[in-house]
């Protein structure tokens, strides 16, 4: 096919009459911005689940990723910060808010030195979107790349110097976004799902089939028809009870014991106090998140707990990683929340050495 210079999307512009000059662009976006920004309620006082540090500032900000859907999210930074920093995104667990494990994460790698933002994605916490409560493996991603947008414009930040952190769920979805997103410089998985596996296979792989997966479209898309027909939304069912007996699998006492407790409980949080949509997951059991992470040419750090229920999906993300800038670091003893706030597993040292040597 003859070369004509014309980019796809350029020439798709150009049909539509729309001019796609880097400052038309420019002007563009930041207008859309202004007229989207929802009006989002935030928390002034500090309501995380772990102490303020002394030693960063802290802030609360807002932005708007390209689906139109304004972003809560906290900002943390070093008391001495200079010119030209180094700074890292952090969202998860799935389900959690920013005031919990993406936190403690953004405050602590702050004291090492780095511009952090933790966020609530879209939908969540006190970020905006409706509905309520659902997930979205493409926006989700987008989540990642807009705080990227976001920490490339603050002053003091260096827009080639950027690392994310994806927690949990948000591990997944963070190794995405790295695989998208050329932008982003190191990335690290902690405590990883792959929330598209988990949602199309069950756990452990236990209903892999397509037998399986028909059942499960047949169930969530009635939900939709009936809701359709009713005009009323069938609400979630919570994924933690009140209460446990002790009988679970170690992993859902585990979830129990952060969410529901003063541990980790927090108001905002689905997984404390709420209940994803019930049709939640049809877009994940036909999006596979990893397919592309083979491509990333960045450095990636996965870490991970030697008794976490969850340790195939790190290891199955490593082994589709391709090149020698990939790291897995196995953390003894830990469990899957283990590494959500237990400061005596998660190795936030190394997890600083790697983004000071990658995010030069």
């Amino acid at each position: 096919m003859r070369n004509t210079g014309l980019s796809v999307i350029a020439l798709v512009c150009a049909i539509a009459g729309v001019d796609v000059s880097a400052d038309n662009v420019g002007m563009q976006s930041a207008k859309q911005e202004i007229n989207n920004m929802e009006t989002l309620t935030l928390t002034q006082e500090w309501d995380k689940i772990f102490p303020k540090s002394n030693n960063v500032e802290h802030k609360k900000v807002t932005f708007v990723n390209r689906y139109g859907i304004t972003l809560a999210a906290d900002m943390y930074y070093p008391k001495n910060a200079e010119d030209g920093m180094a700074a890292i995104a952090v969202s998860g667990p799935f389900g959690a808010v920013k005031e919990q494990a993406s936190g403690l994460y953004a405050q602590t790698m702050a004291e090492h030195g780095f511009v952090t933002l933790a966020f609530d994605p879209s939908y969540t916490g006190e970020s905006g979107g409706q509905p309520r409560n659902v997930a979205s493996p493409d926006i989700n991603t987008e989540d990642f790349s807009t705080a990227v947008d976001f920490l490339s414009a603050q002053p003091g930040v260096d827009s080639g110097r950027i690392g994310i952190i994806g927690i949990c769920g948000f591990g997944g979805m963070g190794l995405n976004a790295a695989a998208v997103d050329t932008r982003i410089k190191a990335a690290a998985a902690i405590t990883m799902y792959d929330m598209s596996r988990v949602s199309a296979n069950g756990y452990f792989d236990a209903e892999d089939s397509a037998a399986e997966r028909h059942k499960k479209r047949e169930t969530m898309n009635a939900i939709r028809t009936n809701d359709a027909v009713s005009g009323i939304v069938t609400p979630g069912t919570p994924g933690l009870p009140d209460s446990i007996t002790g009988s679970e699998p170690q992993f859902v006492q585990d979830y129990f014991d952060y969410y529901k407790t003063p541990r980790g409980f927090h108001p905002r949080s689905i997984n404390s106090n709420g209940a994803w949509s019930p049709t939640m997951t049809l877009s994940f059991i036909n999006m596979p998140l990893l397919s592309y992470v083979g491509e990333i040419e960045r450095p990636v750090m996965i870490v991970h707990g030697e008794n976490a229920h969850s340790l195939y999906f790190a290891k199955t993300a490593y082994s589709k990683l391709d090149g020698n800038n990939k790291e897995l670091l196995i953390v003894p003893g830990a469990s899957h929340t283990d590494l959500y706030d237990g400061l005596e597993y998660i190795p936030f040292d190394k997890m600083a050495e790697f983004f000071r040597v990658n995010l030069k």
